[in-house]
């Protein structure tokens, strides 16, 4: 049998990105679509980037462009609503002792370096265009895109994201769930003195806390029980995220004034996804957020995204036979330690939500990132 050669990779967030480079650089042919047209880069406020992420963003080569625009660190403080420092507890490096534990950075910033990525191997990108039909037979799969053109493909990767489009044309019938959380979010000038992320629990909120994203920038978000969307108008915002933070102290003295623009505000509900049996139907393989989803809680969602790209990568490029068994291999090596992550993330909320005082938080958080320091 022929070695596949042909990818299509559907969706071009952090997964479908970095698959993409990977798969370019053993000498693949990939064509990636993303329905978005700006292809997501004016898209997010922020975004915490742990270890085990930055070694995927190295093995992709844009490591030092990442560092340069990032703030890394290596600590998390726990505070008191009014800003009292209660503890402050290193990070674990689940990256490796030569990169930082943390980085935080602009999430348009991580997206605009992904894409340079991207178009520096080559690939075909079409933005604006979404596949709309998927055919497969034994050698491959046929494609008609939403412009009327078609194609033809050895593999086709679902990097689409949480509301897969393509999980759901090949059977699929997971769905995602809310966990009952809800989270504002949205950038800032980064006060003076400010090097780590803060967490203060309990007040107005669950969680309130902010992350530095370069030397200039934050962004900071508040975690509530989630509300109807329907109910919140989008030009209240700005408001409603304010009305939350004015009863924190310590930094959020500086930040809350910044909170003026609904436009940059987003409030999102927390989702629970994670697709069990295989990733796989036929030769179409899901990844990233189409196959799991998490709420943010351990900050690891972009970071199980990009291990996926890596591990998939490895596989495809190995010389094994695209086959039942390679990609059955893959949902193996991933599924013990994203199912992990995805636990772990749901059960740091779901205390909150039940007010249980002596929950184990620190014992949970220590053995999920303790893990994560072996290789995926």
């Amino acid at each position: 049998m022929t070695e596949p050669r042909t990818v299509l990779v559907v969706g071009g967030g952090a997964s479908g990105n970095a698959l993409t480079v990977l798969l370019r650089r053993a000498g693949l042919a990939v064509d990636l679509i993303e329905a978005r047209p700006d292809w997501n880069a004016t898209t997010g406020s922020g975004i915490t980037l742990q270890g085990n992420a930055l070694r995927v963003l190295r093995e992709l080569g844009v490591w030092d462009q990442v560092s340069a625009s990032g703030f890394a660190f290596g600590s998390l403080g726990v505070i008191a609503p009014d800003g009292t420092l209660l503890h402050q507890a290193e990070d674990i490096q689940t990256g490796g002792d030569d990169l930082p534990a943390t980085l935080g950075m602009q999430r348009p910033q991580l997206q605009r370096i992904l894409i340079d990525a991207v178009r520096a191997t080559g690939a075909t990108v079409r933005l604006g265009a979404t596949a709309e039909s998927l055919d497969q037979d034994d050698d491959g799969v046929s494609v008609r895109f939403s412009d009327g053109t078609t194609g033809r493909y050895d593999l086709v990767i679902a990097a689409d994201g949480l509301n897969s489009a393509t999980r759901a044309a090949i059977g699929v019938t997971v769905k995602p769930e809310p966990t009952g959380m809800a989270i504002w979010r949205t950038p800032a000038p980064r006060p003076a003195g400010m090097v780590r992320t803060d967490l203060a629990y309990g007040g107005p909120a669950y969680i309130a806390g902010y992350c530095p994203t370069s030397e200039n920038t934050i962004y900071a978000y508040v975690v509530e029980r989630c509300r109807d969307r329907a109910s919140i108008d989008p030009a209240s915002y700005a408001d409603e995220m304010r009305r939350l933070t004015q009863g924190y102290g310590g930094y959020w003295n500086e930040i809350t004034p910044h909170i003026t623009d609904p436009a940059k505000v987003n409030y999102t509900w927390f989702d629970r996804l994670l697709v069990e049996g295989s990733w796989h139907r036929g030769r179409v393989v899901l990844i990233g957020d189409a196959a799991h989803c998490c709420p943010p809680t351990l900050a690891q969602g972009a970071a199980m995204s990009l291990e996926d790209a890596s591990v998939l990568a490895e596989l495809l490029t190995s010389g094994r036979a695209w086959d039942d068994d390679l990609f059955q291999a893959y949902y193996e090596r991933r599924i013990p330690r994203v199912r992990a992550v995805v636990e772990a993330s749901v059960q740091l909320g779901q205390w909150q939500l039940d007010g249980v005082r002596d929950a184990d938080v620190p014992g949970l958080i220590g053995r999920t990132m303790t893990m994560l320091k072996e290789l995926p």
